[in-house]
């Protein structure tokens, strides 16, 4: 008798936080290598959040909570709903959890069975087909690659839709790519679900507040009211306010399906971080003025790498509307030969010949759905960024 249990080996280490412990072990070891691979900011959280977390600790905020937040941290996200969304919740309507990738794990795992089918748009986060393969669902991927600058669109989803999907998955800006759906774009994915009541949303909007060129966001329940009763709308703090390692993620849907979320997380992980929520408290209610200022840094990066890289001989990178992450695609360079004489073959050949001769890490495509490509995350310095691309090209015209 095993002692894993299969649902276990239905999912895999994740690749991103493999190649990041890889640099890591590289960068022990004394070897000057580039890590374009994790992707958190280099920001550090605001200052009053710190002093919010501090606060907390020594008025002895440091009991269990309610399983699925604090009335304070709730009303925050209630809030913030409102304010930026357009969107009302009651407080029994949220979840908070510990960070966003628990709230996705939750909503699945509480939600999918055997047989059931979840639609996920590719490129894709890493850990959505593990989570929906974890809780015994298949997931139903769409493809769109460069030429469709990485967004699907209606006529795919349509095609997409069976009497056994369960939920579509919209994630945007995304996390590998950066792409960002427009509100008509997104219109045009809600005609298609009017017509299957069956299938439910779930909308990623992790990197909502990391945009560029006046991009305006939008989420589908926003965009398409008459579907807030079956969407689940997904954030957090981890990407705007810096707070990675604080591991909080929170979400607003239909009170059934939260009740449902908070019964999985009572025989978990019980409460996030009392600390943490504090934290997230300030965040969500604080000055959000800074978050300009860093956006404004980040598009600088993302001009800079994409420029940088569309004179990489062999590679084309889209101008991504979001987030922190390029997708280029690498068509160009599969098939050549290093000077060693060993062929790149593939996305991830192409990864090892990056890190091995040139000292620069980052994921390939092959990880997140689409291939041939890779994802850059330019949450770094100019300077870091500037010698990493430079890296790069020098990698890409030694083939042959």
């Amino acid at each position: 008798m095993s002692l894993i249990a299969p649902a276990l080996n239905r999912i895999s280490p994740s690749p991103t936080l493999a190649m990041t412990s890889r640099v890591l072990d590289l960068k022990a070891q004394g070897v000057d290598v580039i890590g374009l691979s994790a992707g958190e900011p280099d920001f550090d959280t605001p200052d009053f959040v710190k002093e919010a977390a501090i606060e907390a600790i020594r008025a002895g905020k440091t009991k269990y909570t309610n399983v699925d937040g604090t009335a304070e941290l709730k009303a925050a996200i209630i809030a913030k709903f409102k304010r930026d969304n357009g969107l009302s919740y009651e407080p029994g309507q949220i979840s908070v959890n510990v960070g966003g990738k628990h709230t996705l794990f939750n909503a699945l795992v509480a939600t999918v069975s055997a047989g059931d089918e979840v639609i996920i748009p590719a490129p894709y986060w890493v850990s959505y087909p593990d989570i929906v393969q974890f809780a015994g669902g298949t997931p139903v991927f769409i493809k769109a690659g460069a030429e469709q600058n990485y967004k699907i669109t209606a006529g795919q989803v349509e095609a997409a839709i069976t009497p056994q999907t369960k939920w579509l998955l919209l994630n945007s800006p995304s996390n590998p790519s950066g792409a960002a759906y427009s509100a008509d774009e997104i219109m045009a994915i809600a005609e298609v679900l009017r017509r299957h009541p069956h299938v439910w949303i779930m909308s990623d909007d992790m990197y909502e507040h990391i945009l560029y060129d006046d991009f305006r966001f939008a989420t589908i329940a926003q965009v398409a009211p008459d579907l807030y009763e079956r969407t689940l709308t997904i954030n957090g703090c981890s990407k705007a306010y810096a707070m990675t390692g604080w591991r909080i993620g929170y979400a607003g849907g239909p009170l059934p399906l939260i009740k449902a979320m908070a019964k999985l997380q009572s025989q978990s992980t019980s409460n996030p971080c009392s600390i943490a929520q504090a934290a997230a408290t300030a965040a969500l209610n604080g000055d959000q003025s800074f978050l300009k200022q860093r956006n404004d840094a980040f598009q600088k990066r993302r001009d800079l790498v994409v420029s940088m890289l569309n004179q990489a001989r062999g590679i084309h990178c889209p101008r991504p509307e979001g987030a922190f992450y390029v997708y280029p695609d690498v068509s160009g360079l599969i098939g050549l030969k290093t000077a060693k004489g060993k062929t790149i073959a593939n996305d991830a050949d192409l990864i090892d010949y990056f890190l091995d001769d040139y000292r620069v890490a980052a994921v390939h495509g092959a990880a997140f759905g689409v291939e041939p490509a890779f994802r850059v995350s330019y949450a770094t310095s100019e300077a870091i960024l500037t010698e990493a691309c430079q890296r790069i090209q020098e990698a890409a015209a030694a083939l042959r």
